[in-house]
């Protein structure tokens, strides 16, 4: 099974589909599963292989991702107007870091600082 993400004409990722590797030629996997979609979809062309195990593209496709072709990667929504891409792993990062204390947190934007989430019983 191959998964592959249908991009709207921005990249950003609009579903992720499954397909069979009866369909798929091994030497061309990506290709002829385009060619595939292609066909199912009535001809809607804007797809890309994603990798369920994120062995390629960084990221495996999520609704709402857009895929990156200079980085060829998967980016998820940036969460926060503050935060910025690291290239490498993909991933959004706050403008600081996340406390090393084991307690849970949660980021104030408007503050630029994390919150601790005080859990309460009962």
């Amino acid at each position: 099974m191959a998964h592959f993400a249908k991009l709207d004409e921005s990249n950003v990722v609009l579903e992720v589909n499954v397909v069979n590797n009866d369909v798929l030629d091994p030497a061309a996997e990506e290709t002829s599963g385009i060619a595939f979609l292609t066909d199912w979809s009535g001809g809607y062309t804007n797809w890309k292989q994603t990798s369920y195990n994120a062995t390629f593209r960084k990221h495996y496709a999520g609704i709402g991702f857009k895929y990156d072709a200079t980085l060829d990667a998967f980016v998820p929504p940036k969460p926060f107007p503050s935060w910025t891409l690291n290239e490498t792993t993909c991933l959004w990062e706050a403008p600081v870091p996340y406390p090393t204390d084991e307690k849970p947190y949660t980021w104030d934007e408007d503050n630029q600082v994390w919150v601790e989430i005080i859990l309460t019983e009962g």
